[in-house]
């Protein structure tokens, strides 16, 4: 059933897409592709089949949230996927690309590297509004499936995206061209409509069409439209249901339906009629929807005409007022033409006589009359849109914005901080406490402080919480943008605390010098103004009045020079800050500014920081404000492990004794056996839960509660504590089902077995007290370097000594043929293998190096090989000190001694000697034949004399010499190393 809370609202918005169908789950469900023409399949199915057959196979669990490959069981090919379920050592996978499912072996199922971890290329799809009409296990729904295949499958479809449901699923309309798959399963039945604005329509299809809409006309139908094989598909063929898992098709009893036949007896339930009534119908619905496109499209034609009439009415309007104001202009030029005549005629008629009154305007006069009519207005204009925005006019409104809201230090940070402080020193005077009388005080005391914590912790958020941190980060982003944008990069400069004040002066006497240039223009055309009103007024000859010739002319030059110099000073203006004093008040303040944004941003984030690290804490201590934690858990586990324990060696001598009995009762030792495998199997899950238990114990004892240590000295928390996790004492060597690995247990036992489904090695060291302690130290500090570069040296899974006997045992991971040893026995590496898996070794060594350990065990048995192009470093004998590893008889490869000459000669282990057998294992996997004697200066004729590359040659000489050898740093960035990347 459709409901409204199985979908979250869509980002689509009715999209379309044009997908191609791999994959039919049922009548309204099935799986696609988008197509997008980039040869995403071929290129995926490429490289599958080139990485695969190498590929690591799968050991363990595997992960729900990864994709794996799986060998498809038709055609062989390599296909990702993703394991639903696990019974035993088979996995029902998801073909993630494809969409259909089936069971594989472990044998058929690998591991991907990170980069073939991208997105699924096929998605579910499901019809919009619809579900199913009848159960998953009757006869009707294969035949819906059975339709629904027959008519899309491998085709390509044109989608209208209208929601997606929480597991992903994306509801659709469905087209094949102008063909409505929807309304074809709807009308044989296969189906129910359920929208939720109308769960009773009558019309089905028709409610469709009217929530969504119909495509538009397209014309002639393109490649999306037409019906289309798969063209780039692979030979996945998820069309039987042979493919479903065995213990799907039991619960299902459904068989393999025969398209050709379900769809005779659909035809023959649903519609009883002949091929001829079909063809009729399908036609009759083609012209319906034809139809219906048709109106749709004269009434967008009108619509989109009306719009256009609406424009052109717009046009004409324009088009007026511009002729009407040329016509003004037009207007005023004629009516300036004929006031120069008439001054010209003054000037003509005026009696020469009078000395008094002389008359100076000649043809100059109405030129600069026109002139200065465009400056004024350019000034009118200038004024309007208020353009005389300048840099120092952006810089002043960035200093507002920046100085004013400003966010200050919040008032009950320090309070908290006290608080931080009192509840630091009461942690960490119960971590240092000894006297166990006088913890439960301690702890009182931390309880208290605790407290008054979170009492401040409160009060700090709630002041947090309403100040508008984030807007005001945006804000001030957004200031420190638009400056950096106009200035440049900010370099750091001392700047003097009064900058903000010397710039806001500055631009203070800036404007007031503005105003008052506006106040001269204004004045100064206001007089030119009153001259033209005398003029006006005595050309006027209706009415008397008594300005004379001699007012008109007197000082019409002055006022045409006030005026223009008024004019055109306003103009050029600008607010110009052009000058080396000006230029350096606004570089000061913009300096100024950007201190200040820098110091509320770096304070915001620390008050955003610092709220986040509250509230975790606060979370953490809810459920121990009136408690302490407990150990009860872990004694419960330990106490379960003992029990189990017990039981699995009494099972073990039961099945001994059965096996060594005169009459073998072959099926009471299977059942035997398999209840030892069964209580093995509980004993692991419980030392697993322990190994849980104490990571939360070890984070509590860590944190807030280091009094667990010394009141549960029982549960032995610092010895997990001091050895990270690595020291497991429930473990012990005879709970484990492991077979001897007599090949390579010449120097010290070694048994294969499994341990909570993964394949791993025990190495079994003989110990005494003083290397027992040296072992734990050692092994610590190895497994702390291996925690910081996981992939590039060889990890400890645990260490535990044996309770029967005086044994130490490593737990590592198996690796089956896996050392370079082993390798060069079976099939040597290739030139081009041997410097990937050397400069993989050489990244191990630099983690090893950069933790200050020293090897000293470097061999072809000591370095592993992972798909023959990564290397990796392995342990070593945690036993002995670096002097007794390093001159050890296993310290050779082939003829080639790997013990660096300073050694030879009592000088201790260095970083330096990893390096002269990491040069010798090189020069052996690159010569294995090779017998000659390295000299002190590591430059022997036998070695220059052997057929190596110049770039080999070269970092060999670099490595094998007495001093001045490469360090790993240096190795790695060696011309030889660089040319593998290129």
């Amino acid at each position: 059933m459709l409901s409204l809370t199985s979908t979250f609202p869509s980002h689509f918005n009715d999209s379309v897409a044009l997908v191609l169908v791999t994959h039919v789950a049922d009548a309204i469900t099935f799986w696609a592709q988008n197509v997008t023409g980039d040869k995403a399949t071929e290129s995926m199915d490429a490289i599958l089949s080139e990485k695969c057959p190498t590929a690591t196979r799968l050991t363990g669990k595997p992960s729900p949230q990864r994709f794996y490959a799986a060998c498809y069981s038709e055609d062989r090919c390599w296909y990702r996927c993703k394991v639903q379920q696990q019974l035993n050592d088979k996995f029902l996978v998801s073909y993630v690309d494809y969409g259909n499912t089936e069971v594989v072996g472990r044998s058929d199922l690998v591991e991907l590297p990170d980069d073939l971890q991208s997105a699924a290329l096929a998605k579910k799809y499901k019809f919009w509004g619809f579900h199913l009409s009848s159960e998953q296990d009757s006869p009707h729904f294969s035949q819906g499936k059975s339709f629904l295949q027959n008519l899309i499958y491998g085709k390509k479809l044109r989608i209208n995206k209208k929601s997606v449901c929480f597991d992903g699923t994306i509801l659709v309309q469905v087209f094949q061209g102008n063909f409505d798959i929807g309304q074809e399963v709807l009308k044989f039945k296969f189906a129910k409509l359920n929208l939720p604005e109308n769960r009773e329509s009558t019309f089905p299809a028709k409610a469709l069409h009217m929530q969504a809409g119909l495509w538009p006309f397209m014309g002639q139908q393109g490649d999306g439209d037409i019906p289309s094989s798969l063209g780039c598909m692979p030979k996945l063929r998820p069309v039987s249901s042979n493919h479903k898992p065995q213990v799907l098709m039991e619960k299902s009893a459904g068989t393999t339906v025969n398209v050709p036949e379900a769809e005779g007896k659909l035809m023959k339930e649903n519609q009883p009629c002949d091929a001829t009534h079909a063809e009729m119908a399908v036609q009759h619905l083609c012209g319906q929807a034809s139809e219906y496109m048709l109106t749709e499209a004269k009434s967008e034609l009108q619509r989109m005409r009306e719009e256009v009439d609406e424009k052109t009415k717009e046009i004409k309007k324009l088009e007026e007022q511009k002729r009407a104001i040329q016509k003004h202009a037009d207007d005023l030029e004629h009516r300036l033409k004929e006031a120069r005549l008439e001054l010209q005629e003054v000037s003509e008629v005026c009696p020469k006589k009078d000395k008094s009154v002389e008359v100076h305007l000649d043809s100059t006069v109405g030129e600069r009359f026109c002139r200065l009519v465009e400056k004024v207005e350019a000034v009118k204009k200038n004024r309007e849109s208020n353009l005389c925005s300048t840099p120092g006019d952006l810089l002043l409104e960035y200093i507002t914005i920046v100085v004013n809201n400003q966010i200050l230090k919040p008032f009950t940070s320090e309070k908290l901080e006290m608080a931080w402080e009192d509840y630091t020193q009461a942690l960490k005077k119960l971590r240092e406490c000894q006297n166990k009388g006088e913890i439960q005080d301690l702890v009182n005391s931390r309880n208290q402080f605790r407290r008054a914590l979170l009492t401040a912790i409160d009060d700090f958020l709630r002041e947090v919480d309403n100040l508008p941190i984030g807007e005001r980060l945006e804000s001030l982003q957004d200031v420190y943008s638009k400056l950096t944008a106009v200035r440049g990069s900010v370099l750091t400069e001392n700047i003097e605390d009064q900058s903000f004040e010397y710039f806001c002066n500055w631009k203070t006497q800036k404007h007031q010098n503005s105003r008052n240039m506006r106040q001269a223009t204004d004045q100064a055309l206001c007089a030119l103004s009153d001259w033209a009103a005398n003029v006006s007024k005595f050309f006027c000859l209706k009415e008397k009045t008594g300005v004379s010739l001699e007012v008109i002319a007197e000082g019409v030059d002055e006022l045409l020079q006030q005026a223009e110099s008024t004019v055109y000073e306003e103009l050029n203006i600008k607010l110009r800050e052009q000058d080396g004093q000006d230029m350096k008040i606004m570089s000061n303040a913009f300096h100024k500014v950007v201190e200040h944004i820098q110091k509320e941003q770096q304070l915001l984030c620390g008050i955003r920081e610092k709220c986040e690290i509250n509230k975790k804490f606060k979370q953490g201590m809810v459920q121990w404000q009136n408690s302490t934690p407990k150990i009860n858990e872990l004694l419960y586990i330990k106490k379960r492990i003992k029990s189990l324990r017990s039981q699995l060696r009494w099972k073990m001598v039961e099945a001994g004794c059965l096996e060594e009995a005169d009459d073998l009762d072959l099926p009471e030792i299977l059942k035997k056996k398999e209840e030892i495998a069964k209580t093995r199997k509980s004993l692991f899950e419980e030392i697993d839960n322990e190994r849980e238990e104490y990571e939360k114990l070890c984070d509590l004892a860590r944190g807030s509660f280091p009094e667990l240590v010394p009141l549960y000295p029982e549960a032995d928390i610092n010895s997990y504590l001091s050895s990270e996790g690595l020291l497991m004492k429930s473990l012990d060597r005879d709970i484990f089902d492991a077979e001897p690995m007599k090949e390579l247990s010449g120097r010290r036992p070694l048994v294969y077995t499994e341990f909570q489904g993964q394949k791993v090695v025990l190495k079994g060291y003989s110990v005494n007290e003083e290397s027992e302690v040296r072992m734990l130290e050692q092994a610590v500090q190895y497994h702390r370097a291996q925690s910081q570069k996981p992939s590039i040296v060889l990890p400890l899974l645990s260490l535990f000594f044996g309770k029967s006997d005086p044994l130490a045992y490593i737990m590592l991971p198996y690796i089956s043929n896996g050392s370079l040893m082993a390798v060069q026995r079976i099939s040597p590496l290739a030139p081009s293998e041997t410097g990937r898996v050397m400069r993989g070794a050489l990244l191990g060594l630099q983690s090893l190096h950069a933790a200050c350990i020293t090897h000293a065990s470097l061999n072809p048995s000591n370095v592993f090989v992972l798909n023959r192009e990564q290397g990796i470093i392995g342990d070593y004998d945690f036993t002995k000190t670096p002097e007794q590893r390093a001159l050890d008889s296993g310290m050779v490869a082939g003829s080639i001694c790997l013990v660096a000459p300073e050694l030879r000669q009592g000088q201790p282990p260095t970083p330096a000697s990893d390096m002269y057998a990491i040069g010798g294992i090189m020069l052996w996997l690159s010569a294995p034949d090779f017998s000659g004697v390295v000299e002190n200066d590591g430059q022997a004729p036998e070695i220059l004399g052997l057929q190596l590359d110049i770039k080999l040659q070269t970092l060999l000489s670099k490595l094998m010499v007495y001093t001045g050898r490469l360090s790993v740093h240096e190795a790695l960035d060696d011309a030889y190393f660089f040319s593998l990347e290129n």
